[in-house]
């Protein structure tokens, strides 16, 4: 059997032939906990095992080959692992420079089924990197949360052959934006939207996503820049108005009042004061 990648890695020099296996935890969803691991190999190969939940992968480096039903199968940088529960299989190195992943060990709903468990989508794959990388950081919120149904929701629909396309559930977006304006400084969770919608949070957030054209996390991000903005123009001050509209801190209004407005929100206060005095 061909042996893909086996050159890209080598050719690596950034991947170091150590090994590491860190584990975290992040509640995905109220009691229950996902596992998330981040790790490298270069010697140890797993004895055969069977997951209780998905395994998704992302490959960084290296390549790996697993004994998956009944056969070898390869992964290099770049592709997506996604490994069935209880699906018995090994893995190990495949060259001498090991390999690494970033991985996730989610409860699927409906647990679609996927044919070939090594699968090439770039797109999908950064997105999931992304996400991992912001979840071992402990960024938990609920941008991540709606990160997270949306990349396994689109992993499903891209790749399951058991998985049927959800319809859009009308007038979600406008009793979202309900919902998330009443309660800009504690704003319900993903999985309250979609518990009082009676949805999925899949459908919570591809619903929106059609109808608005961002996900809840950016809306909400851009209605409290919008409540914040007349909060300045009454004279408030920048620290103040973070706390008031629910951004984290200054820092945090910052970064987003600039992707909206184009300035920072001390500039804004002090053109819109400057305005008022020669307009007088």
């Amino acid at each position: 059997m061909k042996v893909p990648y086996a050159a890209s890695s080598a050719a690596n020099g950034t991947f170091m032939a150590s090994e590491r296996a860190e584990w975290a935890h992040v509640h995905s969803e109220p009691g229950r906990a996902m596992s998330l691991l981040t790790a490298r190999f270069v010697r140890h190969s797993f004895a055969p095992h069977a997951h209780e939940e998905y395994a998704v992968g992302v490959m960084s480096g290296g390549l790996e080959v697993m004994r998956y039903r009944g056969g070898n199968c390869y992964a290099g940088p770049g592709s997506l692992v996604v490994l069935e529960p209880e699906e018995t299989h090994t893995s190990g190195p495949a060259v001498p420079e090991g390999f690494a992943y970033r991985a996730f060990y989610p409860v699927l709903p409906e647990r679609p089924h996927f044919r070939e468990p090594v699968l090439h989508d770039p797109e999908l794959a950064a997105g999931l990197r992304r996400l991992h990388h912001a979840l071992s950081a402990g960024k938990d919120d609920l941008e991540s949360q709606s990160r997270l149904v949306w990349l396994f929701g689109e992993l499903a629909r891209r790749h399951a052959v058991s998985t049927k396309d959800e319809p859009v559930a009308a007038g979600v977006a406008p009793r979202v934006k309900a919902l998330l304006g009443d309660r800009l400084v504690d704003p319900p969770t993903l999985h309250e939207l979609a518990q009082g919608l009676g949805l999925s949070r899949y459908q919570v957030v591809r619903a929106f996503r059609e109808a608005v054209g961002i996900p809840p996390y950016a809306w909400l991000a851009q209605h409290r820049v919008a409540r914040a903005r007349r909060l300045l123009d009454e004279g408030h001050r920048p620290a103040q108005v973070a706390a008031l509209v629910g951004f984290a801190d200054q820092a945090h209004l910052t970064r987003w009042f600039r992707r909206v407005t184009g300035v920072t929100p001390g500039q804004y206060r002090n053109s819109v004061q400057d305005w008022v005095i020669r307009s007088r």
